[in-house]
């Protein structure tokens, strides 16, 4: 997906928080919830788009989707984990 270079220096664009890459028990989740609808983005929009991967800030509360290999380190695009647990 990343390059390890790459994936070292990315940090969350809000909190300066480092990023790792989310683990495939997440992105199922974060897949399915976004093919039933229930997928919003911190802006308050459903998610539509196809989530390819993501990257986990480091305290685990945003996952900022991957699309079309180009990760979206965008504050509203990123994705709430919180909203999973409901």
């Amino acid at each position: 997906m990343l390059d390890r270079e790459l994936l070292a220096s990315l940090v969350c664009p809000e909190s300066r928080q480092p990023l790792e890459v989310a683990d495939e028990a997440l992105m199922q989740r974060l897949i399915a919830a976004a093919a039933a609808g229930k997928l919003r983005n911190r802006a308050g929009r459903v998610v539509q788009e196809p989530i390819q991967g993501g990257l986990v800030r480091q305290d685990r509360a945003y996952v900022y989707p991957v699309i079309d290999d180009i990760p979206v380190l965008l504050v509203d695009e990123a994705i709430p984990l919180a909203q999973l647990s409901d």
